[in-house]
């Protein structure tokens, strides 16, 4: 690896850290404090705008990267999720909430895609230590996070949202000073006509899923978001009515360490042995366990058992995705793939963010508390049983010869 391509790592990886641990200290004390003052639905319709951001920018990134390149749409993504967040502080009231993480999500979508298209750009021998060096950071931000925003619970908003806005402006200046303008792929050749002037805004990223069988998986994906941001709104909702003395943000230390310790020596074992249709329902029948743990139990102990089985649908579900898509789709039009599975994604959590909290208002009021889980685990266990059996498919000799290792990393639960 060049001594500029480690730069570029490093400024990566230590801006994707240092985004972990801002939004692990922010978003678990808003959404408890939002559904004390208001309701779960209302926090859950705060962090659906941030995911209502995130769609719209998808829209929009091609032609910002286009106009300012990478570095610079990382640049004012970054700027506009920092700015944001800073607001937060100053601002009261749910609709203000919610317009500011519209912005919040709209920057974060349109600084993190340039942050994975520089690892799409390295050369391909390259491409694996720099997404599991990206990984690394990310779960270890996600952990440091969780535990800093534990100490910070009892602080008022102005000052946790004075410190998130400072971690974030430290990305900004990370990221964008290390990392090349437009990453490291071919430079365009000079005698060539000039390329067409690509839209500021473009539904293009639709033509990722233009593969045979793959509506399919990406829609099992967007499912899966959907029951993964259900856990991180649900559980801060959780944790203010049935574990009140834990910090809301206890089960994210949790699950952030225990994917540490688990994530390469499991998948490592169960991809040998198994097809990737198959791990990925051992990981939603994790999913299942935990959300019958949750609803059924309720307690201390109980979040700890969902917690430590939960991440199963993490540290399975996601990696094997990401090598079913490798070996679907052409190398030259992975990066479009990705964009769909960003777009896929991003519409998981905008749904699931805003059943999450609407769910636990209505088990609530019925009397029957765990509900919202309980419709969690039916939906999980539905796809874990799809999942195993659908046969995973080889590769169309004329679509693509080789695996490709640059499918999206495994990326911690998160809010980002």
């Amino acid at each position: 690896m060049t001594t500029e391509r480690r730069r570029a790592l490093i400024g990566v990886n230590a801006g994707i850290f240092l985004a972990h641990i801002g939004n692990f200290i922010w978003f678990p004390v808003l959404v408890a404090s939002l559904s004390g003052t208001d309701s779960g639905f209302w926090a859950g319709v705060v962090m659906c705008m941030t995911y209502v951001g995130r769609l719209l920018a998808t829209f929009f990134y091609e032609g910002t990267a286009a106009r300012v390149g990478i570095r610079g749409a990382v640049f004012l993504g970054t700027a506009l999720e920092a700015t944001a967040l800073g607001a937060m502080g100053f601002s009261s009231g749910v609709l203000v909430y919610g317009a500011l993480a519209f912005f919040i999500g709209f920057g974060s979508g349109t600084a993190f895609p340039g942050l994975k298209n520089i690892l799409v750009s390295y050369p391909e021998d390259e491409r694996p230590k720099a997404f599991s060096t990206f990984q690394m950071s990310a779960q270890v931000g996600l952990f440091g996070g969780s535990l800093l925003g534990a100490l910070l619970t009892d602080v008022d908003l102005r000052t946790l949202f004075s410190i998130v806005f400072a971690i974030f402006i430290g990305f900004c200046l990370a990221a964008s000073s290390f990392i090349p303008r437009d990453g490291f792929g071919p430079k365009p050749d000079p005698s060539a006509p000039a390329p067409e002037k690509r839209p500021l805004f473009s539904t293009a990223v639709f033509k990722g899923i233009e593969v045979r069988g793959a509506t399919r998986y990406f829609i099992l994906s967007a499912v899966f978001w959907f029951l993964s941001i259900g856990f991180v709104v649900g559980i801060p909702l959780h944790m203010q009515e049935y574990v009140t003395q834990w910090a809301p943000s206890t089960p994210f230390w949790i699950t952030g360490l225990s994917v540490l310790v688990l994530q390469y020596p499991l998948f490592k074992f169960l991809i040998k042995h198994l097809r990737p249709g198959a791990v990925m329902a051992v990981g939603l029948t994790g999913m299942t366990v935990a959300f019958v743990a949750f609803g059924a139990g309720r307690g201390a102990a109980w979040v700890v058992v969902g917690c430590l089985t939960v991440v199963l649908g993490e540290i399975l579900f996601v990696p094997s995705f990401d090598i079913w898509v490798a070996r679907r789709v052409p190398e030259d039009r992975l990066a479009k793939a990705m964009g769909a599975m960003h777009f896929f994604r991003s519409a998981g959590n905008m749904v699931g963010s805003l059943l999450a909290g609407a769910l636990f208002d209505l088990s609530l009021s019925w009397g029957v508390p765990g509900a919202n889980w309980y419709v969690a685990a039916v939906v999980a266990a539905g796809c874990a049983v799809i999942c195993l059996v659908s046969r995973d498919e080889p590769a169309p000799q004329a679509e693509v010869d080789q695996p490709s290792e640059a499918a999206e990393p495994v990326e911690a639960v998160s809010a980002k």
